[in-house]
């Protein structure tokens, strides 16, 4: 029976699956099973937790599965498909029909049976509220007003990374005389028509949705990707991809990283210094004349960005490199980009800071810096939309604490209430009045009335 158990798994199943929550305790969210792979003559199946975020997929074995309460999707219903071709539906997506498939429990070695899972008409209801963990990053001190003079270009932020029109490849073909590096662009290009990196989700499939990569290493640090990106396909199967910490160029093996990193001259991004404070440098880099580096950078934060399709025409972004400096050179910490001209006022089209340097404020010190640019330019900004989760929660943190600054700092003329308009904080801040307005909203300081003749004063 636990054979033909095994055979009725199939790509687009649901089912609960153990895992452990941030409190070391067992819980059995429910879950799609997105691929099937046998490795050392042990399947493993690609999970896909419904309703949490991507970066908390994971290969499992058969033991976490609870085929008890499996779903089976129906055969009429829209599938994604390894090609492409098809209807592609998200997870959780409610065009997706499961018939549930009691089934007898199993005894599985090392845990115990899950007492409060329900079966109903909608599917299977996991015992207790999963939510993903919480990586805001912390508040960072305010930096000193940027001199205009000072500057060598024009001056932009990070979060996400991409560039061009949408690909038709899926990885970046290598070059063919040296396997080792990654100075090869596609063929022929698609021109873009528009600055916006908002991933278009009807081009999605389930290659995409799947961490092709394994481990990264980037200087000191091995980093676990949390999405796909398209590197050359010949990579993916690799467990370890190795990339120069100063080019990004990527790599096979460490020996040839080592050979490369004696040719290698750069010891800081190809770009001109415009800020520094301590051992905190920031480059502006064109990604019309640094074309290779700017594409590199795009493959490695697409590895930790979701929410942002990767393209290859660089060309019209420029990218804010934040490095930390120490006697080996200039390290990357994170980075933001921006259109060199923007028909909706965005400041930041892709903002990240690399996960080893998260919860430092290293991605707040990035959000005002972008800011810092736009007082410069004599401009209100905001950022690309839709936002990830994190880049949601470090925007609004540093909303929030830019406004309540002011309001706090206001003061009474003539004894009278001290009054400050929502344009006048725009001004200030140089953050656009719907984002001041939101923010207001969220920290419950305003409120709007059907009758506009009697809206709250605070």
């Amino acid at each position: 029976m636990a054979e033909q158990m095994l055979s009725d798994i199939t790509e687009g199943c649901r089912l609960p699956v153990l895992r452990r929550n941030q409190q070391n305790e067992e819980e059995w969210p429910l879950a799609e099973i997105l691929g099937i792979k046998e490795q050392n003559g042990r399947k493993q199946y690609y999970v896909h937790y419904v309703d949490f975020n991507k970066r908390l997929d994971e290969w499992v074995m058969y033991e976490r599965l609870n085929v008890r309460r499996m779903q089976i999707p129906r055969k009429d219903a829209k599938t994604p498909t390894k090609n492409g071709s098809g209807s592609c539906s998200r997870p959780g997506s409610p065009d997706r029909e499961m018939v549930v498939c009691p089934r007898p429990f199993l005894h599985f070695p090392h845990r115990d049976r899950p007492t409060n899972c329900q079966v109903n008409w909608h599917g299977w209801d996991p015992p207790t509220s999963a939510t993903p963990p919480s990586l805001c990053e912390e508040p960072a001190g305010s930096i000193p007003k940027l001199n205009p003079s000072s500057q060598n270009g024009g001056s932009r932020r990070p979060l996400v990374s991409t560039v061009g029109r949408k690909r038709k490849a899926l990885s970046m073909p290598m070059d063919e005389d040296s396997q080792d590096s990654s100075d090869s662009v596609p063929a022929v290009p698609l021109p873009r028509q528009t600055g916006s990196l908002v991933c278009d989700k009807s081009h999605d499939d389930i290659v995409t949705r799947m961490k092709n990569i394994e481990c990264i290493e980037l200087g000191r640090h091995r980093l676990k990707p949390w999405y796909f990106s398209p590197y050359p396909q010949e990579l993916t199967s690799l467990p370890v991809l190795y990339l120069c910490e100063f080019c990004l160029k990527y790599f096979k093996s460490l020996k040839c990283l080592q050979r490369h990193m004696h040719k290698c001259s750069l010891r800081h991004p190809p770009g001109n210094e415009i800020y520094r404070k301590n051992h905190i440098s920031f480059f502006e880099i064109d990604g019309r004349k640094n074309k290779n580096y700017s594409q590199n950078l795009c493959l490695l934060a697409k590895c930790f960005l979701d929410h942002k399709t990767l393209y290859y025409d660089t060309d019209p972004f420029l990218f804010y490199i934040m490095t930390t400096y120490d006697c080996k050179g200039f390290h990357i910490v994170g980075y933001f980009s921006k259109e060199k001209e923007s028909t909706e006022d965005y400041n930041v089209a892709c903002i990240l800071t690399l996960p080893p340097y998260q919860r430092k404020g290293y991605g707040t010190l990035l959000i005002e810096f972008s800011y810092e640019l736009s007082k410069v330019e004599i401009k209100t900004g905001t950022p690309e939309k839709p936002l990830s989760d994190l880049g949601l929660l470090s925007y609004r943190s540093y909303w929030s604490q830019t406004i309540l600054e002011i309001l706090i700092d206001l003061k009474s003329e003539n004894g009278d209430r001290p009054q400050v308009t929502i344009n006048e904080i725009s001004e200030m801040t140089s953050i656009k009045k719907e984002d001041v307005i939101s923010t207001l909203q969220h920290l419950s300081l305003i409120n709007y009335y059907k009758d506009w003749s009697k809206r709250g004063k605070w």
